[in-house]
């Protein structure tokens, strides 16, 4: 599947219209809800081999924050035969009560994958969480960045930033 298709299996399986608050606590019409594409095999597995394209070969990890993150690490680990390790939004209280699930190694290069980037701030805690876990973040990658400040805020707290896809490209893709 090529960036065209998957701007338009997006769009057919996400693209709600309505009235939404996101997470940043913006209100929009327009709401991208990642769990619809990727729970959608086909979009899954090209979201992961995309993904796997901006891993560089000093790339030790993957790592994706619960709970959107999750299936896109898992694939792009898929994609790429690298371990992946997943952020909890909060440090659990019981067992190991470690803010990571899976092996994190001070000194770890980490591509952190995010679903869909609005302002950044999810994706930055997450990077916050694995910088102070010793991890070297080497690039942040959404699926798609809705053009409203996240590469700004990415860049600016100095982490190099990349999307597959814009909402442009998703508004774009219902026009074909």
């Amino acid at each position: 599947m090529d960036l065209n298709e998957l701007a338009r299996r997006i769009r057919q399986t996400a693209y709600l219209r309505g009235e939404f608050t996101l997470r940043s606590g913006r209100k929009s019409n327009v709401y991208l809800d990642k769990y619809l594409f990727e729970t959608q095999p086909d979009v899954l597995a090209a979201v992961g081999r995309l993904m796997a394209a901006h891993l560089s070969p000093r790339t030790t990890r993957i790592a994706g924050a619960e709970l959107g993150g999750v299936p896109l690490a898992a694939a792009t680990s898929l994609a790429s035969g690298r371990p992946f390790v997943i952020v909890r939004n909060r440090k659990k209280d019981y067992g190991t009560a470690k803010p990571f699930e899976g092996a994190l190694t001070a000194g770890d290069v980490v591509l952190l994958v995010e679903d869909v980037a609005t302002t950044g701030g999810q994706v930055l805690e997450a990077a916050a969480a694995l910088k102070d876990a010793g991890a070297v973040i080497e690039k942040i990658v959404a699926v798609i960045d809705r053009q409203e400040g996240a590469r700004q805020n990415i860049e600016s707290a100095g982490y190099a930033f990349a999307a597959l896809l814009t909402m442009a490209d998703i508004e774009a893709a219902g026009e074909s």
